[in-house]
């Protein structure tokens, strides 16, 4: 097989392994049968998650490929931009999250005896305008890159992994918050802004008090 099927196939392989490690049902297992990996869990998780996401950025920039576009000009300078913009956004979208818990060095101060997150329902000024803000920027950073053939394979496998990533999470989402992350789902776009559709900030606020007091939170 060519070197491009073989990262695709790994792109492949690192999302089923991904999806499954962040799945409520692996995190019961564990919880249930290996207790004192509980703690550990989400540092772990992210840990394992890096180190196999460095051999296929190693191989999307390794196998030789001709450019298929390359940004140029006036061109270059709004892909440049938008990178820039969306590295901005990185930042900005981080301090609403809370880090501690997301790296999972908060369950280890804590010593806690469950694999599950603790985190309640957040929704920062970038959340207001798409539930995903993170894979949004992700996708901003992946596609004003120049590309050839295994930066394309590479990107649009990013592309889907975030596309059904962002499904499974929401599924999670929903079981967790209810009816007040459903409501949050009708009214703000998943990955791409709309003009049309975005909270202003006594709606999201009216949501977040919602997640505390409705019955679908915990």
């Amino acid at each position: 097989m060519s070197d491009l099927v073989w990262l695709a196939l790994g792109w492949i392989a690192y999302a089923v392994l991904h999806s499954l490690l962040a799945a409520l049902a692996m995190k019961a297992w564990v919880t249930r049968c290996w207790l004192g990996l509980a703690p550990w869990y989400r540092f772990a998780y992210n840990g394992l998650a890096t180190l196999l996401l460095l051999p296929l950025l190693w191989a999307t920039y390794a196998i030789p490929g001709d450019w298929l576009w390359q940004w140029t000009g006036l061109g270059a300078w709004l892909a440049n931009g938008l990178a820039l913009a969306a590295m901005g956004g990185f930042v900005l979208a981080s301090g609403t999250y809370d880090m501690d818990e997301f790296l999972g060095t908060r369950p280890l101060l804590e010593r806690r005896t469950d694999a599950v997150e603790h985190d309640g329902l957040r929704i920062s000024p970038l959340h207001r305008y798409v539930r995903h803000p993170w894979y949004a920027l992700g996708l901003v950073l992946v596609w004003t890159r120049d590309m050839n053939a295994p930066y394309l394979v590479t990107a649009v496998a990013i592309t889907l992994y975030f596309v059904i990533g962002a499904w499974l999470e929401e599924r999670k989402l929903v079981a967790h918050f209810g009816a007040v992350y459903a409501d949050y789902c009708a009214r703000v776009p998943g990955l791409i802004p709309l003009p049309w559709k975005r909270l202003n900030a006594a709606e999201a606020q009216a949501l977040l008090i919602g997640s505390v007091q409705g019955p679908g939170h915990g």
